[in-house]
This record gives C-alpha cells, sequence and structure tokens, in this order.
C-alpha cells in the first residue's frame, strides 16, 4: 500500500484509494485501509479530518448548478496556467453519477488547495523579513567568506559553527523573552540551555525552536528545501507561516513536530511537506552510562531491539508477539546501525525498512 505517512487532509481526500473507501466501501480498498490504520494508529485524526472533508463536499455539491461546476474548473484550470483548457458544454446536458461528481469536486478542492499554497509559499519568506525587522537590539551579522568553517559565539554563551558562504544574523545581546537567530546557509548550533527563554533559528521557509541542544541547520538560498538534523536534545520544527508562528512564540514548551538525536527532518517549501527520517549514519548517543555492549548469547529479540533503541535513540517497531521465539547470539560491536540491523534480520530471517524515523521490523516469526 502507498505510504501516506506525510500526507494533509486535502492529498488524502483526493487519493482514489481513500475515495473509494469512504464514498463506496470498495471491499478491498475497506480492507487495505483497516490495515493501515491499525498500522499507524497516530494518523487516526488525519483520516477523520479527511473523511470529514470528503462529507462536506458530497454536501456542498448538492447545492450547486453543473454550469457552476463547469465554470469554476475553466477558472481554475487557467488560474494555474494550462492556457489551453477549453469551457466544456457536457455539464449542461447531463448530470453524471455520483462517483465522477465527487471525484470533480475533490479536483477543485485540490487545485484550490495547490492555489493556495503559493500564498503560504509567499508567506513564508514574507515573516522572514517581518520578524527581522521587529528586533529592537542592535544586530550583528557575520559572513564566512573563508573556505573554512567560523566559530561564532553568541551573547547567551551558544556557540555556532558556520560553514563557508553563510551568513548569521543575531542581536548583540538577547534582551527578550526568547532568543532569535537568522540563517542563511549552512551551520551547526550548540544551544547553551535555557527552558525560560527559547532559542529560534530562522533559515528562508522554516524555523527551528530549541531549549538547549546541538544541531545543524541547512538553508541556502537557490536550495529547494532546507534541512534540520539533530545530535543531540530535542527540537521542534514548523513551516515560517504567520499562524504556526503565533502558535510556537505563545508557548515555551516545545511542540509541533520534535526531532530527537539522529534524526533529521528535510522542508520542501514548494510543496509544504515535511519529511522526517533517521540520519543516513546514526551514531552511539553520548549516554551517561558505561558504553553500551552488543555482544548476545541467546538473547531474545525484545532485549536486543530494546540495547539498540537505547543507544542509538532510535524507535524500533517489531511484533513482540510473532517474534517471542526468536534470540540472537552474534557479537556487534564497530558495525553502523543499519549494518547491525542487516545482520540481526539475516540471521533472524526478518526484513527492516525506515519510516518516519522509526525502523519496522517485518518477521514471520522464529521456530
Amino acid at each position: 500500500m502507498h505510504n501516506y505517512q506525510n500526507y494533509l487532509p486535502e492529498e488524502l481526500a483526493a487519493d482514489m484509494s481513500f475515495r473509494k473507501w469512504v464514498l463506496f466501501h470498495d471491499a478491498s480498498a475497506t480492507a487495505a485501509w483497516a490495515r493501515w490504520l491499525e498500522e499507524n494508529p497516530d494518523k487516526t485524526e488525519l483520516v477523520e479530518k479527511a473523511i470529514a472533508l470528503l462529507a462536506a463536499t458530497e454536501a456542498t455539491f448538492n447545492q450547486i448548478s453543473d454550469e457552476e461546476v463547469a465554470n469554476e474548473i475553466y477558472r481554475l484550470s487557467h488560474a494555474i496556467g494550462e492556457k489551453e483548457a477549453r469551457k466544456t458544454t457536457v455539464w449542461l446536458k447531463f448530470r453524471p453519477n455520483w462517483y465522477h461528481l465527487a471525484a470533480s469536486v475533490i479536483a477543485l478542492l485540490f487545485v484550490g488547495w495547490w492555489l493556495n499554497k503559493q500564498s503560504i509559499n509567499r508567506q513564508q519568506s514574507d515573516q522572514y523579513k517581518v520578524i527581522l525587522s521587529k528586533i529592537e537590539e542592535p544586530l550583528v551579522e557575520q559572513y564566512n567568506s573563508t573556505n573554512k568553517v567560523k566559530l561564532v559565539t553568541l551573547g547567551d554563551g551558544s556557540t555556532v559553527l558556520l560553514q563557508p558562504d553563510s551568513r548569521i544574523t543575531y542581536p548583540g545581546k538577547f534582551e527578550g523573552k526568547k532568543r532569535e537567530v537568522f540563517l542563511v546557509g549552512e551551520a551547526f548550533f550548540e544551544v547553551a540551555k535555557n527552558p525560560n527563554k527559547p532559542f529560534y533559528v530562522y533559515a528562508h521557509t522554516l524555523a527551528t525552536k530549541v531549549l538547549g541542544t546541538s544541531f545543524k541547520v541547512r538553508a541556502f538560498e537557490n536550495d529547494k528545501e532546507v534541512k534540520v538534523v539533530v545530535k543531540t536534545g530535542k527540537v521542534s520544527v514548523f513551516p515560517m507561516t504567520k499562524e504556526a508562528l503565533a502558535s510556537q512564540h505563545a508557548d515555551e514548551k516545545l511542540a509541533g513536530m520534535i526531532l530527537t538525536p539522529n534524526q533529521q527532518i528535510v522542508f520542501a517549501a514548494k510543496e509544504l511537506r515535511l519529511t522526517r527520517s533517521l540520519v543516513p549514519d546514526p551514531k552511539l548517543l553520548e549516554l551517561p552510562i558505561q558504553r553500551q555492549s552488543f555482544d548476545f548469547k541467546a538473547t531474545p529479540v525484545s532485549e536486543v531491539f530494546a540495547t539498540l533503541e537505547k543507544s542509538y535513540g532510535v524507535k524500533i517497531i517489531f511484533d513482540a508477539e510473532v517474534m517471542h521465539n526468536c534470540y540472537l547470539t552474534a557479537s556487534l560491536s564497530d558495525e553502523p546501525l543499519f549494518e547491525k540491523m542487516t545482520l540481526i534480520c539475516k540471521t533472524l530471517g526478518a526484513e527492516y525498512e525506515q519510516m518516519d524515523a522509526s525502523i519496522i521490523i517485518s518477521s514471520k516469526g522464529c521456530y
């Protein structure tokens, strides 16, 4: 089944399989979506919103005429640049069955949503300038014109490793209730911990909020994507829309999409899509305990996965009931995490995949 993890309600409502399930109660679609919901219980709210959107669509459609629908298709098609789109008179001759009507209205909603995204994209760029203009303290700008990393120390003791051809702008002193810096390019931040004064990094179209941690942000002006990678602690990331900024500024706590160590997020501004995943090579966490041992002797697989989760800060999802007879005898030490997972799964006759910064194990069990 298609991966719907990062879909918005509008995208889900426009999906053919989803509409077959909700509108027509298709047996195969119903079974597929039942399995998907069982595997993704955290997406229940997303599904409910998409279902509500379809219900509202059906009710709305019954209140408009065929000519109004035809006119709207014509208007929207021209609005997105389809110059050769022609106004059809077929709609006036007959009223198609509900399946075609629903598909057409969903198309209208989806096109309208696409147009709205363009407005949001412009808003994100504008918000960067608006926030910068509101800073009352004198601003300092550092630009790295060299081919080496440049160390920048901020007024609160935080440090920034500024990459070549990158620029950071920040107040000389953080006087207000929040610490705000502005980045163009790439930098690694070591933020001094202060839960009462959140630290914000505004980078092009994405904002990152932390209380005290270390992470990397990459947001060059010509790049289509903005990337945030977490090394220690937790960060919250969100698009730079007026609504998201207001919500985040009103609460000192971290909210929204949270990233933890060995996780990264890529924000494609044009598609308004946040994609969370594991970093290509997850590192061992710097735990305040003795280095974790990866020597396993007839160890239950549940304990093996628990050890890896603790050592790398990565969520491993598996069916404990199916794998309750699985035991591992192996010595794993210097291998990267994904090599460890490959060896474990090969030994147990299982498979793994990465999804939404988690590792998903597929297994038929051990006998």
